[in-house]
């Protein structure tokens, strides 16, 4: 009788295992997915000024289509001036992925703001040491929709303003774009008009230089602005075709057949007969252009 109930009870046993599913060894089960987090709530907490490596970058606050790469390749043929192709900082970001990660990070007197301004110095300075200069440019046009947020990464920043006529900058968008938008374009225009004259109200050690002046007077403009920035003229500057710069790509600033013909030209006119939206021209006429 005892073998019996063993042999009923091992039978039972392999039946039961026959007709389960076949058990999974745990290197086999799939990772599970996390489940979804609600996010975590804003937190009120405003981290202090972490120190800088880059102290006192320079940036140059311009609409697109303003000659800032014509600007940029003449600062970076001085000696002392590394200014790269456009970077882009306000589009490098953190994420903190966990519910605790912030709480985390203010222990560390960190807040994301802040995490993201130590990144982008870093990678500023990162540049800088390769050039084997001192001195930084960032020319990215789209920095002109942000300048207050980098005036508070940081505040020992120095600002170029550089101006060109908006209707002048409108036709350039315009001839360069295949089917152009018209009014997606005086709109483009108007939000870097807006920034460039709330900066020149805000920021009065800046420096302001318009590009028509860049163009027909490079030497005087290029003296002014070393004077600005701290270092020495030098003659070499105006000759920036004889210096690498990188390469030219779209995305990363001008890439035209002029630009890279590594002299300076003169920069197109507005059309006198174009009539400019009502708050373009006000902005037009506070910075001397006629309208």
């Amino acid at each position: 009788m005892s073998a019996i109930a063993k042999g009923l009870k091992r039978r039972g046993r392999l039946m039961a295992q026959a007709v389960s599913p076949p058990r999974k060894t745990l290197d086999a089960i799939p990772t599970q997915r996390p489940v979804a987090r609600k996010p975590a709530p804003t937190s009120d907490y405003v981290a202090p000024i972490a120190p800088r490596l880059v102290a006192s970058p320079v940036f140059v606050l311009s609409s697109v289509r303003s000659g800032s790469t014509l600007l940029r390749v003449l600062l970076n043929s001085h000696t002392r001036i590394r200014a790269p192709h456009e970077m882009h900082l306000r589009t490098v970001h953190v994420r903190m992925s966990r519910d605790f990660t912030a709480d985390a990070m203010k222990e560390l007197a960190l807040d994301r703001d802040e995490l993201e301004h130590v990144l982008w110095d870093r990678v500023l300075h990162l540049e800088l040491s390769r050039s084997g200069k001192d001195v930084i440019v960032d020319k990215t046009p789209p920095n002109t929709l942000i300048w207050p947020r980098l005036e508070r990464c940081w505040p020992e920043a120095k600002f170029v303003l550089l101006l060109r006529h908006p209707g002048a900058v409108i036709q350039s968008l315009t001839n360069r774009r295949a089917e152009p938008n018209h009014e997606a374009i005086r709109a483009e225009v108007l939000s870097y008009a807006e920034k460039l004259e709330e900066a020149r109200q805000s920021l009065p050690g800046a420096h302001v230089i318009t590009y028509e002046d860049l163009t027909a007077e490079p030497e005087r403009v290029t003296r002014g602005l070393c004077e600005y920035i701290g270092v020495p003229w030098e003659s070499g500057m105006l000759d920036y075709g004889k210096q690498n710069h990188g390469t030219f790509k779209p995305k990363l600033g001008d890439w035209s057949k002029e630009i890279k013909s590594g002299r300076i030209q003169a920069a197109r006119q507005a059309d006198p007969t174009a009539e400019l939206p009502p708050r373009l021209a006000e902005i037009a006429k506070a910075w001397g252009y006629p309208v």
